[in-house]
């Protein structure tokens, strides 16, 4: 078995979000993606590392840590931040839904993660953080309709 991961931790501030998408790209080349699989996986975590710095610190100061590893060709990403939490997971993963309306937030990021990654997860606790887990098999043959 084929087995590597990362460990990183970096500030909430919003120019870290490129830096996220950049290091696990680079993290997943390793597998040899298509560029459509990279780009989903940029999206993804884009998405979750916005969702922690926009929602989970209200664009305060806070820690956001993602754990990747790969096994075989598969990517597991975990996003975590420790900030407000989320009370009503299932509510907030519904499509258009955001407590940011004032900010033209649409509501979509987590249906984007879904989208583009083949699993997602969402643990959450108010007051304690949200943890985002989300898998994407590199090199599998995607059905077309």
């Amino acid at each position: 078995m084929d087995k590597n991961e990362m460990l990183i931790e970096f500030g909430s501030d919003p120019k870290n979000e490129s830096f996220a998408r950049v290091v696990v790209a680079a993290f997943l080349t390793r597998t040899n993606p298509n560029l459509e699989e990279v780009s989903d996986v940029k999206t993804a975590v884009s998405e979750a590392v916005t969702n922690s710095i926009i929602h989970g610190y209200e664009n305060g100061a806070g820690k956001i840590v993602i754990h990747a590893y790969i096994e075989n060709r598969t990517l597991f990403l975990e996003i975590q931040d420790f900030g407000c939490g989320i009370s009503d997971v299932r509510q907030a993963m519904e499509p258009m839904y955001t407590t940011k309306k004032e900010e033209n937030r649409s509501g979509m990021g987590f249906s984007f993660m879904e989208a583009f990654m083949d699993e997602l997860k969402v643990e959450s606790e108010p007051g304690k953080g949200t943890t985002v887990m989300m898998k994407k098999e590199i090199g599998v043959e995607r059905e077309q309709y």
